[in-house]
């Protein structure tokens, strides 16, 4: 019996995957990972690093966030705790999409994780408090190829929900994209 079923997003390559919860009266297995069921939107990549995140604020904004090559990772964002507003940019080098951005509430109810591609900067916005957020990682993080774009660039025009969001010092340091960008 498959427990996931996956849909693309408006935006090729950008999957959101539905898991399916076994409960009975004493609680539940929620499997966040089968290689055998998501082996083929991984197209031949591995799982090479997890991270865990807490954030304790509603309204706090983390992102956007991307590795460039050859360090670019794709990524499998899911929320264990509370509920955010998850954020995905194309940032392709000649996508047809490129700085298009597609957002998925996140939420340990809703039981829904986002599948990013390389390529993409991806960020969140707390809905409630005590967000904890689990990440997939094709890749290690490597620092030199850390990149990031302010998350509230006109430009790009993302709807956040809660007004006046609340950033670290590192996200509010990310530049804006200027009109000579071309992709990653």
């Amino acid at each position: 019996m498959g427990r996931f079923s996956c849909s693309e997003t408006s935006i090729p390559g950008l999957v959101l995957v539905q898991r399916q919860r076994v409960g009975d009266q004493r609680g539940f297995l929620d499997r966040l990972f089968c290689r055998e069921e998501l082996g083929a939107l991984l197209g031949g990549r591995m799982i090479l690093q997890i991270n865990h995140t807490y954030t304790g604020d509603a309204g706090i904004l983390r992102g956007m966030h991307f590795q460039r090559p050859p360090h670019a990772e794709m990524k499998l964002v899911t929320c264990l705790r509370g509920e955010v507003f998850d954020v995905a940019i194309d940032l392709r080098r000649d996508s047809p999409t490129q700085l298009k951005w597609h957002a998925e509430r996140l939420s340990a109810e809703n039981q829904r994780t986002l599948v990013i591609p390389e390529g993409f900067a991806h960020g969140f916005q707390t809905m409630t408090e005590d967000c904890e957020m689990l990440y997939l990682h094709t890749a290690a993080y490597h620092p030199d190829a850390e990149g990031g774009i302010d998350a509230l660039d006109p430009r790009l025009g993302i709807g956040w929900p809660l007004p006046s969001p609340k950033r670290s010092h590192r996200d509010l340091s990310h530049a804006r994209l200027g009109p000579e960008f071309a992709g990653i």
